[in-house]
């Protein structure tokens, strides 16, 4: 569970169920200024006669709150999900004993219960905003049949029974329906919000390995110098030396590593990111399956590989996405699998198909045409986020796959199909002879000789 995000400015913002002190601060304000003013204008100029010492009390208390709370935090503070939800318990409070003094049910202002209830759907996290829920469903239920009348014109006079009743319906249904919606979009909108973070933060990490290879250009181009001249002073002390000296033994080692260091740098300064083995970067499709099963498999599960083509396996960059991204498909498929686990390939001219299939009890059906979305778990109440098959999708789309999921028959195993367009997964001539100057027919010399 994430516990903190990044705001714009770079600290850290607290998670669901925590909102700043002066958001409610300020509502907190409002709320006050608001019950004064209309209790001055109805008992003022409307001259209607109501118990305003207790009322104003009852008001006092909110600034007496308030008071206190910028006394004792600073503004810019966050409330955690347990102070914020006594700070709107006591609004729903206080505006219960205001309204008890001045009428109950029969006041329209009954109608402001639904302001804490929604900002506790919006802000809180589900269980705090059932508690306030609750809470409102109380006051207003007490309230329907213990309250304080209002100061009619005409004494006696009141609501009837069934109207009474209404309001209270009206009043209860509107908070179910408010918290529900409210609750549903502002969580909708924390998970996008912390899938944007989370790619973010995978782009910020690119990012930093697009520095460093930058970095290593720039070093490169500025040790030319130096080794420039180190091989200059070698190459003069070579011939000062007499022939077949230990000295003259020395200096042609030490320029032949000078030249090595030159070679190397030459190469980081045309391409920084070309240091990597071509027989490690680029792989035959089967021997890339083969590779990830040998990663990822283990005593208690086994990976089963089959191959549904032989010839002409497409040759494949070794990149982060993909290796990544498909190892996370077969560690969950490892996780939720009873005994096994079966990785089969196949391509043709057209594409390039992986399926990754597991013996456990499959997707849940709820969540099946959900997977890909941030924050939807394959494994309820694991207490994970549910990121895993997002990034994963996230990585492999990336590289230009097409995830499907489906169950192949209900408690019989999950499966996931990648496919991936050929021409666009498969390295190009081109493309293999940038990372492989030497030819890639030595690999494949190597790679078909006798183990």
């Amino acid at each position: 569970m994430l516990t903190s995000r990044i705001t714009a400015a770079g600290l850290p913002r607290p998670a669901m169920g925590r909102v700043r002190v002066r958001t409610l601060l300020l509502i907190r304000w409002l709320a006050i200024f608001g019950q004064m003013a209309a209790l001055l204008v109805v008992d003022e100029l409307l001259d209607f006669s109501l118990p305003m010492l207790p009322a104003m009390a009852t008001i006092g208390a909110s600034v007496a709150v308030n008071v206190w709370i910028i006394a004792r935090y600073n503004l810019n503070q966050w409330h955690n999900n347990r102070a914020a939800a006594v700070y709107l318990a006591f609004d729903i409070a206080q505006l219960a004993a205001l309204l008890y003094l001045t009428g109950g049910l029969d006041n329209p202002f009954a109608l402001l219960f639904l302001v804490p209830v929604t900002i506790s759907a919006t802000i809180l996290s589900l269980r705090s905003a059932i508690y306030l829920g609750l809470l409102a469903l109380l006051c207003v239920s007490l309230l329907a049949r213990l309250h304080l009348p209002l100061p009619w014109p005409a004494p006696g006079f009141q609501l009837p029974q069934i109207y009474a009743a209404a309001i209270w319906i009206s009043l209860v249904l509107g908070m179910l329906f408010l918290m529900f919606y409210a609750w549903r979009v502002a969580e909708e909108a924390r998970r996008m919000s912390d899938a944007v973070a989370a790619t973010q933060t995978a782009l910020s990490q690119e990012r930093e390995l697009s520095a460093l290879g930058s970095l290593a250009a720039a070093a490169a181009h500025e040790l030319g110098t130096p080794l420039g001249t180190i091989a200059l002073i070698t190459k003069e002390l070579l011939h000062r030396q007499t022939a077949d000296t230990e000295t003259q033994t020395d200096l042609e080692i030490l320029a032949g590593e000078v030249d090595r260091c030159r070679k190397i740098l030459a190469s980081l300064a045309r391409n920084p990111s070309a240091g990597a083995d071509p027989a490690v970067s680029q792989m035959t499709f089967d021997a890339l399956v083969a590779d990830l099963a040998g990663r990822h498999g283990d005593g208690d599960t086994t990976i089963k590989v089959t191959a549904g083509a032989t010839s002409n396996p497409p040759l494949v960059q070794r990149s982060p996405e993909l290796v990544q991204g498909l190892g996370n498909l077969v560690e969950n498929a490892m996780e939720f699998a009873s005994s096994r686990v079966d990785l089969e390939f196949s391509w043709d001219d057209e594409q390039v198909e992986l399926s990754i299939r597991d013996d456990g009890p499959g997707f849940a059906a709820g969540i099946l045409d959900l997977l890909g979305d941030p924050y939807i778990s394959t494994r309820p109440g694991s207490g994970r986020m549910g990121l895993g098959v997002f990034i994963s999708k996230t990585l492999l789309e990336r590289t230009g796959a097409a995830l499907h999921f489906f169950n192949r028959r209900q408690g019989l195993g999950a499966t996931v199909v990648i496919r991936w367009p050929r021409q666009i997964i498969e390295l190009t001539t081109e493309e293999r002879a940038k990372t492989d100057p030497a030819g890639f027919g030595h690999l494949q010399q190597l790679g078909r000789g006798e183990h």
